[in-house]
């Protein structure tokens, strides 16, 4: 496909992005359960906002709590398909990985952002990738893409291209751009 034809796209990390993350022990966790699963303030809106700008958007989530056994893969699969039935997202994908799976997947590696520019003609160096942690921004610097973190008290210092307070300030930046 030609150059003039490839499109944007906004890669939105799941846990701290779209939904509210949980702390468990004093660290940040995220859900195990599909009723402990709490959409972030606003997501929809800005969701919406992106898609209306002609961005694709596709959700890129590490889900290591499966091969830990302490996620069931249906609680998983309840929590994407309610973001596939309530926001207007290209597509869900999802590494059950964990660390020592050596997968293409499981970020910081680039598995998901790759098949995303495959399948859909993605220029990567006009994207952005909105995350919270530092897997999300090391991912965005690796394949070239803009990275947006998500201010949280779990990840100040970390080295990003933009630092927003919330889901409304990081669409305004890319909106802006």
């Amino acid at each position: 496909m030609g150059i003039g034809k490839m499109k944007r796209a906004v890669f939105l990390d799941r846990d701290g992005v779209i939904n509210k993350v949980l702390v468990r022990h004093g660290r940040p966790s995220p859900p195990r359960r599909f009723e402990e699963f709490e959409w972030v303030e606003g997501i929809g809106k800005e969701v919406k906002r992106i898609k209306e700008a002609g961005f694709c958007v596709f959700v890129i989530t590490n889900q290591p709590d499966v091969a830990r056994g302490i996620l069931p893969l249906e609680e998983l699969d309840k929590m994407s398909a309610a973001i596939k039935s309530h926001l207007p997202v290209d597509e869900v994908w999802v590494c059950p990985h964990d660390d020592d799976a050596r997968c293409d997947c499981r970020k910081p590696k680039p598995g998901m952002v790759q098949r995303a520019r495959e399948k859909y003609s993605i220029d990567i160096r006009d994207s952005y990738l909105i995350g919270d942690g530092w897997k999300d921004m090391e991912l965005a610097r690796d394949v070239g893409c803009k990275g947006i973190l998500i201010d949280a008290l779990y990840n100040q210092g970390l080295d990003c291209f933009a630092r927003a307070r919330d889901i409304h300030e990081a669409v305004d930046l890319i909106l802006s751009a």
